[in-house]
């Protein structure tokens, strides 16, 4: 048997060679149109993302205010109410609440907050909780322990 692979019609070309002189039908001014911004190397022309026509553009004309805080530290809250869902001796750190979507999966500092009950004793493993959550947690006997990151 004979297997001769052949590259469909139409699919391989020559390279434009621009630039070659009169004779190629691509010289002088190597088929770019006449002088202008469009016809220079780098030029992006009119059409490019905010270009308002040589009218000072929106995003400049605006006035910047605020910064980004680069020390920010995202704190993720739950309430000690959403942790009566789980089982007498549980342990409840971020890998679990993420588990059970409590939290964002990015989650990294998370914060317990006094609001509502509990009634389970649980051993509870996060970043910081209130004074509150903390009283209502030795209230029922759970346990809790700061891991800081």
């Amino acid at each position: 048997m004979d297997f001769t692979l052949k590259s469909s019609r139409g699919s391989k070309r020559n390279r434009k060679r621009v630039g070659r002189g009169p004779g190629s039908g691509l010289g002088c001014t190597s088929g770019r149109g006449n002088k202008g911004q469009k016809a220079r190397s780098g030029g992006k022309g009119s059409p490019y993302m905010g270009f308002e026509g040589g009218q000072m553009p929106l995003y400049r004309r605006t006035p910047k205010r605020g910064f980004t805080n680069i020390f920010r530290k995202d704190i993720e809250i739950i309430n000690i109410s959403q942790l009566n869902q789980f089982n007498d001796g549980d342990e409840i750190n971020i890998d679990v609440l993420i588990q059970k979507r409590l939290v964002k999966r990015n989650a990294t500092n998370v914060k317990l907050l006094g609001n509502g009950d509990l009634s389970k004793k649980l051993k509870i493993k996060l970043n910081m909780a209130s004074k509150s959550a903390l009283e209502k947690v030795q209230k029922v006997g759970a346990s809790f322990e700061s891991v800081l990151k």
